[in-house]
């Protein structure tokens, strides 16, 4: 697994292997960051089920000027840990150690860029979506990125969540939505 533009483009990170681990594909990233290339440059992004900070760490790379990233799993935010130290990274990354949907109650702060990766096995993308809709983490605009299982469907529209793209990468699904 690596960092595939930006300031640290084609650096390796540090990962895990367990059963119910997809890491985000190259293609994947690239597809997303393509999308973002305009709009990224200096703005806060969201990474809800960070794992190992694959995608938090791309964003940076590429221009984002934090990322706010939450993960509860205690192995992914150990190596999340280890990659920020080896890329050097300070506050510009900080790491919430909680559940996502407590987080999501909680947040009083939107962005304009959110990214979600849920365990792949857990089949919770709409309840993610559906949670994220009720949030006041969205604001006119907000760009979602939201991988998911291929047996997983979800849904065009969630409130005012609109989804504007919906493409198959194999076993999973990128699912692109804008909120407003």
């Amino acid at each position: 697994m690596r960092v595939i533009g930006g300031k640290y483009g084609g650096r390796k990170l540090v990962s895990f292997k367990a059963d119910n681990i997809r890491p985000t594909t190259d293609r994947v990233k690239e597809t997303i960051f393509n999308k973002l290339q305009f709009i990224i440059e200096g703005e806060p992004v969201l990474d809800l089920f960070s794992g190992t900070g694959s995608l938090a760490i791309e964003a940076l790379s590429r221009g984002a000027n934090r990322v706010d990233a939450v993960e509860s799993h205690p192995k992914s935010l150990a190596v999340i840990e280890k990659n920020k130290s080896l890329f050097e990274i300070g506050d510009e990354l900080k790491v919430y150690n909680m559940d996502v949907f407590r987080y999501l109650k909680k947040a009083e702060s939107s962005y304009p860029i959110v990214l979600i990766d849920p365990p792949f096995t857990k089949r919770i993308a709409n309840e993610v979506l559906a949670a994220l809709a009720e949030s006041k983490v969205l604001a006119e605009g907000t760009e979602v990125f939201i991988e998911s299982s291929a047996k997983e469907s979800v849904a065009e529209a969630y409130g005012q969540l609109e989804r504007k793209q919906h493409k198959s990468f194999g076993d999973k699904f990128l699912s692109h939505y804008i909120f407003g």
